[in-house]
């Protein structure tokens, strides 16, 4: 029952959602077809602007439906060249609804056009993300198999194709390879201790071929690593899509530290530990937090007031689209037999089905907690 009030209350954000990334997907598509082989450059331009109108309708969903709190700590170099130039950017992967906080981040720097993610191959084509998947795709992002053979190749070329981007961009790379589960933090920590590594309490182990392709491909041309830690304190509901449409408000907490690309190690052997380090940093980080509900030591930013642009995009996108749904409707007189009313029906049950898969797809299942005392393991189910 808390499913079907979930999916009728997203059912009206589902349908503008659908009907505008249907349109955009079409002139991304054309744009392909005309102008990339022409000028890549003014593709990307149109193909960016508009994906951020598709984009914002997401952060819509984030900020002014769900009212979620921001809350940035950064030192001020970082502040004030954050969103003005390429970066790689190296979040912990904590919830369902990090893709779109990661969005929501990139919107909060005026670089929302140009936030690309490195994405699983499978969000291209399932109903539940078919439409943001091919949409990103379009934009730039890189979709991997998981499968090092098949990816180092596919890597290469699309850290490459980056090189001549015409916009300041991030990329952004979930190096832990999963979201955190329970279950996926235990064989974590079981796996950590086997090896004689740190154990972890709040990530996962990364993997790292990504991103020692990503830095090695792109330091030339990218000149900074921003490493994201994400966090919620106690007492407010981890972010997740269906918190999100169910108008759950939370607060997020991002610490932001930027790191010169040339101040990495050169061979992959080094950038792989740096990286490992990095996640050790953002445990013990992440445990002072839990602790403290703050990030001690940084330049602290309060943005509780969202901005106005995607609240403008989805109240213009709202009226083209219904303005052009009644036209339809009045021109086919769709509502004047049974052939029309059965179109109708179907569309709005297909929009159902949609919203249904897209937030089964991207929940976390229900687990055991699970901590880590003086090295062991310790799996504490509901």
């Amino acid at each position: 029952m808390e499913r079907l009030a979930t999916v009728a209350v997203s059912m009206p954000c589902g349908m503008i959602f659908c009907l505008t990334g249907i349109l955009v997907n079409i002139i991304q598509a054309a744009c392909f077809l005309i102008i990339w082989p022409v000028s890549k450059n003014t593709y990307r331009r149109i193909v960016g602007a508009v994906t951020d109108i598709l984009l914002l309708h997401l952060t819509f969903l984030v900020d002014w439906w769900a009212g979620l709190e921001v809350r940035i700590h950064a030192d001020l170099e970082t502040l004030e060249v954050i969103g003005k130039e390429k970066a790689l950017v190296m979040p912990n992967h904590t919830c369902d609804a990090d893709v779109l906080m990661m969005w929501l981040l990139a919107e909060r720097f005026n670089c929302l056009r140009g936030a690309l993610m490195v994405m699983k191959k499978s969000s291209k084509y399932l109903p539940a993300s078919l439409i943001y998947g091919w949409a990103n795709w379009f934009n730039g992002a890189v979709f991997l198999d998981r499968n090092w053979a098949k990816d180092e190749g596919k890597l290469k070329s699309s850290f490459q194709e980056l090189k001549d981007f015409p916009i300041s961009f991030w990329l952004t790379i979930f190096v832990e390879g999963t979201r955190m589960t329970p279950d996926k933090l235990l064989a974590a920590q079981e796996f950590a201790i086997s090896k004689g590594f740190p154990v972890p309490r709040n990530v996962l182990i990364p993997r790292t071929k990504g991103f020692v392709s990503a830095v090695q491909y792109m330091r030339s041309f990218v000149p900074a690593v921003y490493d994201v830690t994400v966090a919620v304190p106690k007492g407010h509901p981890i972010p997740s899509v269906k918190g999100f449409l169910r108008k759950q408000p939370s607060v997020v907490h991002f610490h932001i530290k930027r790191y010169a690309m040339n101040e990495l190690p050169q061979s992959d052997e080094g950038i792989a530990q740096w990286c490992k380090d990095r996640f050790v940093a953002k445990d013990a980080m992440l445990d002072k937090f839990r602790a403290n509900g703050t990030f001690d030591g940084k330049e602290s930013r309060d943005l509780r007031i969202p901005p106005k642009k995607s609240l403008i995009a989805v109240i213009l996108l709202t009226c083209i689209d219904s303005i052009g749904a009644i036209l339809l409707i009045r021109r086919f007189s769709l509502l004047s037999n049974w052939k029309g009313i059965s179109s109708l029906a179907f569309a709005v049950a297909f929009d159902a089905i949609l919203m249904y898969t897209f937030i089964e797809y991207t929940k976390l299942p229900e687990q055991g907690k699970v901590q880590a005392r003086n090295g062991q393991v310790v799996k504490l189910i509901h």
